[in-house]
């Protein structure tokens, strides 16, 4: 499978106004494959974000280098075919909606591209059908729940039809219904429509809902692999300041109780199933 996004010994400082350029991305190496979902795991200041924003070229590296696609971002030639390919969902949906109908705004990041208006009326229409927001498609957005905005946010980056989505904490500021529904909505456009997907997370159960988990801490990359393996290594997560999975917790902790439980049940079912086994 091709990688659709690589960065090559990524460096980046943020400049402040007393000069000093403290170094949040330092040397991370690693491939995204097209079509599949990867969580990016990090406490508050890992460097998880600007990781993300180096993937639609919102950043620029400082040192080493981020392709899209094959195309260097620094390439400001290229800059439209990167943000074509790869769009951005943010924490605040409220930052990314710009219009008082949910189908005007669907509509505007295709009208500025340049796509023709009976495309753009395809498009709208699926990519709220994709979401499950079809039905709310002439309500007015800041009428809508937390969750239902962040759906439409997404719906707008979808009508783009960009082959791979980098959400940046989307459920950040959402209440547990909310962030079921957004969670819903991203599995479903991967596995159904092969969208390429890359979640930037602190939530563990979110990261354990994807193939990939990649974790940051200080600006690195701290581990690398499928959610059951990283979150296997529990005292390694702890070391750097991680939880992990409720159902992985509680198997660490009987563990030591002396039950031989595995730390790979990430689901509530898998946990039963394991407790059930060890204590019949």
């Amino acid at each position: 499978m091709s990688s659709i996004i690589r960065t090559d010994e990524l460096r980046f400082s943020y400049t402040t106004a007393e000069g000093v350029a403290p170094v949040v991305l330092d040397g991370v190496s690693l491939e995204i494959e097209e079509g599949s979902f990867v969580a990016v795991l990090g406490h508050n200041g890992s460097g998880k974000s600007t990781l993300a924003k180096h993937m639609n070229a919102i950043l620029l590296p400082s040192g080493g280098a981020v392709y899209v696609d094959g195309i260097d971002t620094r390439d400001e030639a290229r800059l439209l075919d990167i943000r074509r390919t790869v769009g951005m969902v943010f924490q605040n949906p409220d930052n990314q909606i710009v219009a008082n109908v949910v189908e005007e705004d669907v509509a505007f990041a295709p009208e500025n591209l340049g796509v023709p208006p009976a495309e753009i009326r395809q498009r709208v229409d699926e990519a709220l059908k994709a979401v499950g927001m079809y039905e709310f498609r002439e309500h007015a957005p800041h009428l809508l729940s937390g969750g239902q905005k962040q759906r439409v946010a997404i719906a707008g980056v979808i009508a783009m039809q960009p082959r791979c989505i980098v959400l940046d904490e989307p459920t950040a500021m959402l209440d547990p219904v909310g962030r079921r529904e957004v969670m819903e909505t991203v599995k479903r456009l991967n596995r159904t429509s092969g969208v390429t997907v890359v979640l930037i997370t602190h939530h563990m159960d979110e990261a354990a809902q994807a193939d990939r988990l990649i974790v940051m801490t200080g600006g690195r990359v701290a581990a690398d692999g499928s959610p059951k393996e990283v979150f296997a290594d529990v005292e390694g997560l702890k070391a750097i300041g991680l939880t992990v999975p409720e159902t992985v917790e509680l198997c660490w902790e009987l563990r030591k109780d002396g039950l031989d439980l595995p730390l790979d049940a990430l689901s509530d079912e898998a946990c039963a199933q394991a407790l059930y086994e060890v204590l019949t």
